[in-house]
Order: structure tokens, then sequence, then C-alpha cells
């Protein structure tokens, strides 16, 4: 008897992402615990009992404004990119930029405050978290800002649209990261001096 079964052997795709989004994500991953670590340690630190506390700068307030409205302006960049809108990508993306680089002259301009209350980054531990935490991100900002500068120059050459969302989606996902990042040590650093 010759049986003759039909089955059409499609292949099991399995779950994947694009190599460099995962190399995005393991980075993400290593920065959230570097913080998580430093955020500990400024905790424990805190608890030693010789802990002077520090006033923010009130230009931290201004720069969380100017963050917040980057990521709004990159989120516009990457719908508008997905609904091929390349003008207001352009658009978008140029104001994203802007503004990560107004945000690192605030953070500048926030040092220069720190100086002038004479928080120094030896001295005071308070004082010298303060100055690790904004470097550290600031450090990480530029990144992003290079980031986004690499995206702009694919916007104006067009290679950013609706078929080919990688480059701008890895970084609105890395841009997000960092104003979320941001956002988590200004909160931290009010609700803890």
């Amino acid at each position: 008897m010759n049986q003759h079964i039909d089955m059409k052997n499609e292949p099991v795709r399995p779950l994947s992402m694009h190599p460099q989004r995962f190399a995005l994500w393991l980075f993400i991953v290593s920065i959230v615990m570097i913080f998580a670590a430093m955020t500990s340690a400024y905790i424990v630190k805190k608890s030693d009992g010789d802990w002077v506390d520090i006033i923010l700068p009130q230009s931290f307030w201004l720069n969380t404004i100017v963050l917040v409205a980057s990521s709004v302006t990159m989120h516009m960049a990457y719908i508008a990119a997905k609904r091929n809108n390349l003008n207001l990508v352009k658009i978008a993306m140029t104001i994203t930029t802007i503004l990560g680089l107004s945000f690192l002259v605030g953070q500048y301009v926030s040092w220069g405050e720190l100086a002038a209350m004479d928080v120094h980054f030896e001295g005071k531990p308070a004082g010298s978290f303060i100055y690790v935490f904004t470097g550290l991100h600031g450090f990480h900002l530029i990144s992003g800002v290079v980031f986004l500068i690499i995206v702009l120059v694919a916007t104006f050459r067009f290679k950013v649209h609706s078929k080919s969302m990688n480059l701008i989606g890895m970084c609105a996902t890395y841009w997000h990261f960092l104003d979320g990042l941001w956002v988590y040590l200004f909160i931290f650093l009010l609700l803890n001096h």
C-alpha cells in the first residue's frame, strides 16, 4: 500500500532580531547596570554619616524639559519615516539634534552653577556623585548626538524611509533610553538630596 501524504514543509522561523539592534540592547543593558550600581553606591555612601546635601542647579529643570522635548521630536521623526513624510523626518531630526546639543551645553552650564555654589568634583561626596552622574550621562549623550547626526545625514540622502527603518528605529530606541535615563537620574537626585 503506497500512501502519499502531501505535507508542505514550511520552515519555522526562529525568533530573531537584527544583529545591530541586538548589540544596541546589550549596550543599553550594560549602561543600566552601571547606573544601577552608581545609584546604589550613592545610597550606601549617603548612609555613612558624613553626607552634606547639595542643592541641585536650577538649570537641571530646563535641561530636563529640553531632553523630554527632544524625545517628542525623535518620535515625530520615526513616525514620519514610517509614513514616508521625508520633509518632516528632516525637520524633526534636525530639531532633535539641536535639542540634544542644547542639553549638552546646558549640562556644561550646570557644572558652572555647581562650581559657583562651591560644589566641586573633589570634596563633598554628594557633589562628586552629581558630577559623575551628569558626566557619564553626558558622555553617553554625546554618543547619542553622534547617532542623531548619522541618521540626519542618512535622512538627507533619502536612506531613511518606510522600507528602511532599522537605522532610525535604533536611534530612536537609544535616544529615548538616554532621555529616560536622565529623567530617572534627575528624579533620583531630587528625592535623595
